[in-house]
């Protein structure tokens, strides 16, 4: 195989894969992405879609790229059918905002975050749960990812970009056939790189017919492995959640489904009575703090690693993007 020295490849199909590969063809790029599967078959298509820094480290960074990310989703979203994310109102709990009961400390790195999002207040009490210390409401990007996902998928080929339903086997592959490599494989990359300190956190939610629940909410202590979210989208009302550190399987378990309505019937109880529509699970892919950075690999090719963005992947893919744009950049004019 002859290799493609100027051209870009890009490995995985999930959000982070599809924004990358958007973010080099719009810049003028020739770029491949590799995905065994499709998207909609990634554990992107299982996000519940809110934009919103969630299990992610460093902070500091993650809140630049969520910033970023708000700003673009933001504008995607006055064309909501075509992308697939909606500007919505809602609450989160102080103990995921923070956690903490009190407001962001200067220094923990979310203040930025909280800077950018407009119309973002302390709830009222009565905006609250019961038993509920203290919260924020805001009105953020709620993304339907399947639809999102196809809305990526075009504007890639739009550009230019060429995709690729093959397995990936090895980074030093990828090297082979293209100068640059950019490595979105996500889980995935525990057994590509080797990284073994990726790993996944199983996500188990419920999808029912909403009742009529117009806004999005979000309770969960960081490091909880129960939380509750409620976020309607166009196919129904995603309930959550779990977020089980190094569990594997994809299999739902009943007995948490039921839990998890339970919970969420709590702040509306209407969805005590919904039907059922869908049992799904994810795995997020982990890791003590994303890996966004550059290396050679041994044939000389350039490789950009961007993996490891637990459950934000969608609040931060678009800032992601901008780094391999711009790690890519410094390495063709060093």
């Amino acid at each position: 195989m002859t290799i493609d020295e100027s051209g870009v490849l890009v490995v995985g199909g999930g959000v982070i894969g599809l924004t990358s590969a958007i973010a080099l063809a719009e810049s003028g790029r020739r770029v491949r992405l590799i995905s065994r599967d499709a998207a909609g078959g990634t554990t992107s298509a299982v996000a519940g879609g809110l934009c919103w820094p969630y299990r992610i480290q460093p902070y500091a960074r993650a809140v630049r790229w969520s910033v970023r990310s708000y700003e673009m989703l933001a504008a995607l979203a006055e064309r909501p059918a075509e992308t697939g994310a909606r500007m919505v109102t809602g609450t989160m709990t102080a103990e995921v905002a923070n956690g903490t009961a009190g407001p962001p400390a200067a220094d923990d790195g979310l203040t930025a975050w909280y800077e950018a999002v407009p119309e973002l207040r302390r709830a009222r009490p009565d905006e609250l749960p019961e038993g509920g210390a203290s919260g924020w409401r805001a009105r953020t990007p709620l993304v339907d990812m399947p639809a999102h996902l196809r809305y990526l998928e075009r504007r890639f080929a739009a550009a230019g970009g060429v995709v690729e339903r093959r397995p990936v086997t090895s980074l030093a592959e990828a090297g082979r056939e293209a100068g640059t490599v950019v490595n979105c494989s996500g889980l995935g990359a525990r057994d590509l790189v080797p990284d073994p300190g990726v790993y996944p956190v199983q996500g188990q939610l419920v999808i029912v017919e909403n009742p009529g629940v117009e806004e999005w909410f979000v309770s969960a202590a960081p490091g909880a492995a129960e939380t509750t979210y409620v976020l309607p989208q166009p196919y129904g009302v995603v309930l959550g959640g779990t977020a089980c550190e190094h569990a594997w399987s994809r299999e739902p378990d009943p007995a948490v489904a039921v839990a998890i309505v339970a919970r969420c019937a709590r702040r509306f109880p209407a969805l005590a009575r919904a039907r059922v529509l869908a049992h799904r699970v994810g795995l997020r892919p982990a890791r003590s703090e994303v890996r966004l950075a550059a290396e050679r690999l041994p044939g000389g090719a350039l490789c950009v690693h961007n993996y490891g963005h637990g459950g934000a992947g969608v609040t931060v893919a678009w800032g992601c993007a901008d780094d391999v744009v711009r790690l890519i950049a410094e390495a063709d004019a060093a």
